[in-house]
């Protein structure tokens, strides 16, 4: 591999790693170019090879950008232990840092998952403070919602410090909390 060959891929490696441009338009094309790009390097890869195996070369295909290569097939999903029902939103983001959402899976915080409907402090395995533990609260979407907005004011003496202050976000997070069942 050469330095013009790394020098055509890598901006469109980086771009694939990044998640791409905005535009399905301009996402499809660079794909193209990748695709077409790499069908010629492994062709000329592969070049050499068959020239010193055999007298004869073999013919290369034109790595034209104009031939739209096969698409990929979609992979198949594997099945894993109970995942959330829902695709978590942006504003989950903050509570991923110390919650998880598999079953039975504490870290920093206890797992969300199962949390909407259950009483406070009940979560196995997961050391809570004195103070939630004896709360009484139950995880509805109104509890959830004062509690985001301020766990130490809800609960004085809880661990849990930060707060979600949008609304918006709020409720995102509360929408996905009750699809973890």
């Amino acid at each position: 591999m050469n330095f013009r060959t790394i020098a055509v891929i890598l901006p469109y490696a980086l771009l694939a790693a990044c998640g791409g441009s905005s535009s399905s338009q301009e996402a499809a094309t660079p794909a193209a170019e990748t695709a077409s790009t790499e069908a010629a390097i492994s062709t000329e890869a592969a070049a050499p090879v068959e020239a010193s195996a055999t007298e004869t070369t073999a013919p290369v295909a034109d790595p034209s950008p104009a031939t739209t290569p096969a698409p990929a097939p979609e992979p198949t999903p594997v099945a894993t232990t109970q995942v959330a029902a829902a695709t978590p939103p942006p504003a989950f983001a903050v509570c991923r840092a110390c919650h998880s959402v598999e079953p039975g899976k504490n870290g920093v915080g206890p797992t969300l998952h199962g949390i909407f409907g259950s009483k406070a402090g009940e979560v196995p395995g997961y050391n809570f403070s004195p103070a939630l533990a004896k709360s009484g609260i139950v995880w509805d979407r109104a509890a959830l919602d004062t509690w985001l907005q301020g766990p130490m004011k809800m609960v004085p003496g809880t661990k849990m410090v930060i707060a979600v202050p949008d609304a918006g976000k709020r409720e995102a997070i509360i929408d996905y909390l009750e699809t973890l069942k």
